[in-house]
């Protein structure tokens, strides 16, 4: 079993305008997630948001500390959002196993102490994206299927929009402290996702894009409104979004992303919209 991880610290606006592409991609884009037998974390200073993958192919793996955390277990002072973007697994909770088929997702709160994460099978095995943020309380662990996820439609065909949002890990059917989480799914001939553009000054935000063909890829938009950058991605690459920044992509296919999100409130409605227009 490997787990590893990574500390990133939080970049001003000022700084970010004089990032190149390699800078830019050190920064904020996130890489090697599903590698298999593996648990890989990034830990960031926004809103000490942690990004992570686990990939159980030839054995079961457990989520460990990590030093940035100076705690006994993982979940100490945190609770986690999981979502399984792979084939169907299983999720063993301080001993209570929870099955999650594709897509499906689970909260566990604050202070389960053994996170055990396992493949049905090893052919095709889950892959379980990973969300995490401070928890000041504890909340019951639960998991939310595709039928329990409240379901927005969104755009349209003829602005290459149009998009299913999948809200699973949310205020609205299960209650956490910071982490919200959901799904995208964009319909075949639309590519643009978060489109008008917003922001929230109130929270940081992650997108992890899957469901992105081999040979295809996403060009995810990141900056201040008026002082945009760009990064391409590939399949099952996340991307750190500080509060000041937009955050929008366009692809060559449609595909998929999950959005994870921490701050200071729950309310998904807070946003600050930017006018298609007015970026630059």
């Amino acid at each position: 079993m490997k787990n590893t991880f990574e500390v990133r610290y939080a970049s001003s606006p000022r700084d970010f305008k004089m990032y190149d592409t390699t800078r830019l991609r050190e920064e904020f884009l996130i890489q090697n997630l599903m590698e298999p037998d593996a648990v890989n974390l990034v830990y960031t200073h926004y809103d000490r948001y942690i990004a992570g993958g686990a990939v159980p192919v030839k054995s079961a793996l457990k989520l460990e500390t990590i030093d940035p955390l100076k705690a006994a277990y993982f979940l100490e002072r945190r609770e986690l959002g999981i979502i399984n973007v792979g084939g169907s697994g299983s999720v063993l909770v301080d001993g209570e196993k929870y099955e999650l088929a594709y897509k499906e997702a689970l909260y566990v709160g604050r202070e389960n102490k053994e996170i055990i994460f396992n493949s049905d099978d090893a052919t095709n095995p889950a892959k379980f994206y990973l969300n995490s943020a401070p928890a000041h309380k504890v909340f019951p662990t639960k998991k939310i299927s595709q039928k329990e996820a409240e379901v927005v439609e969104l755009g349209a065909m003829e602005t290459a929009n149009a998009r299913t949002i999948r809200k699973l890990i949310v205020n609205s059917i299960v209650e956490t402290c910071q982490v919200q989480m959901g799904m995208t799914e964009l319909k075949p001939g639309s590519v643009w996702n978060t489109m008008p553009a917003h922001v929230h000054d109130r929270r940081m935000e992650v997108y992890f894009y899957f469901e992105v063909p081999e040979d295809q890829a996403v060009c995810h938009f990141i900056g201040e409104p008026q002082e945009t950058r760009h990064i391409w991605m590939a399949n099952n690459e996340a991307v750190i979004s500080p509060p000041w920044s937009i955050h929008s992509g366009s692809a060559t296919s449609n595909y998929t992303f999950i959005w994870g999100m921490a701050g200071e409130n729950l309310d998904y409605g807070d946003m600050d919209f930017c006018k298609i227009n007015e970026l630059k």
